[in-house]
């Protein structure tokens, strides 16, 4: 099989791309892998060092927005998984143009370019956040769209866009909605990373509000692993939900943090609340496990643990990259 992985190079979609290369995921055994990325500020080759000799990856420096270099790519493919999106929702409340020229055209020219190509196979990848908020529950996959932020928004364009042409054109494209994901090589502008970071160096971390939004939390192993099953077992026209299955406030989040890194209260600065901001996200995943098998496998404590070590252990993938985004 080869596989296209747009966004390969970003934190989620260059974990897909360690594993599949390290061949973890039943059915993508000995897959080729070509990853296509603009590398922009978030997107990182470092994060793709440990697989880069592979005789099965390669890499193309471009833009999904480019019609003509993705009928280069295209010929030969058996599968595009898609990561590519713009994702910091506070950079979208600044300016979201980006965030729709990216996420919804970008996703828009792979859509029609899996058509010219007779493309056998196209996931999606899309976040919870498109569902906007929810006070008790959890949604599954049938809940309406209500996005509340501009980049939430851009996401739910895409997702009707590629559920369209499921419906319109019979392309076999599955979506996959993740919650809130961590891990190793996570860019240090989300709220794990950048608090790790800070607080090892000494530094104050900003906490929204009184921290009462509620996330559910996803290792971006157990995350990877469930849009490997989807790519290879789900459904055409279908929406998976990705979830894993711990909820906490952002307030006991960074407690949690504080603890690991040996820091106190004194260290959180309060900051005025993100517009717009979503109280709390949470999943159904029962569709995934009955139909794939799904379930999150990493401990939140452990995969917390293993989290604060290992940007304990690689000071030089992180640092350079929070300097250039101006996040010290």
């Amino acid at each position: 099989m080869k596989i296209l992985v747009t966004g390969g190079a970003g934190f989620i979609g260059s974990n897909f791309v360690r594993r599949t290369i390290e061949d973890k995921y039943p059915g993508l055994e000995g897959a080729e892998v070509v990853v296509l990325d603009a590398l922009t500020y978030s997107g990182n080759l470092e994060n793709l060092a440990p697989i880069a000799d592979s005789p099965r990856y390669s890499f193309v420096h471009g833009d999904i927005r480019d019609g003509k270099l993705l009928d280069t790519l295209f010929p030969g493919l058996d599968a595009v998984v898609h990561f590519a999106a713009e994702s910091h929702v506070d950079r979208s409340v600044m300016d979201s143009t980006i965030f729709v020229e990216t996420n919804v055209l970008g996703t828009q020219q792979l859509l029609d370019a899996a058509l010219r190509h007779k493309l056998a196979r196209f996931v999606h990848v899309s976040t919870d956040e498109v569902y906007g908020s929810i006070a008790e529950g959890s949604w599954n996959e049938e809940r309406a769209l209500e996005p509340n932020s501009p980049y939430s928004a851009s996401k739910a364009g895409s997702d009707l866009l590629a559920r369209s042409y499921h419906r319109t054109h019979g392309l076999n494209v599955s979506i996959t909605r993740c919650s809130n994901n961590y891990g190793p090589y996570h860019f240090p502008e989300k709220v794990i990373p950048l608090f790790v970071s800070n607080l090892i160096d000494d530094l104050h971390v900003p906490l929204y509000g009184e921290g009462n939004n509620i996330r559910d939390w996803l290792h971006v192993d157990d995350h990877t692993r469930a849009i490997a099953m989807v790519l290879v077992g789900g459904r055409a026209g279908e929406i998976y939900n990705i979830g894993g299955g711990t909820e906490l406030t952002n307030k006991e989040l960074t407690q949690l943090l504080l603890d690991s890194t040996g820091k106190d209260w004194s260290y959180v600065d309060r900051v005025a609340d993100r517009l717009g901001h979503d109280l709390r996200y949470s999943v159904d995943i029962s569709k995934i496990q009955a139909e794939l098998g799904y379930a999150p496998e990493v401990p939140f404590e452990q995969g917390l643990a293993d989290v604060v070590q290992w940007y304990r252990d690689n000071r030089q993938w992180w640092e350079p990259l929070k300097a250039r985004a101006a996040l010290i």
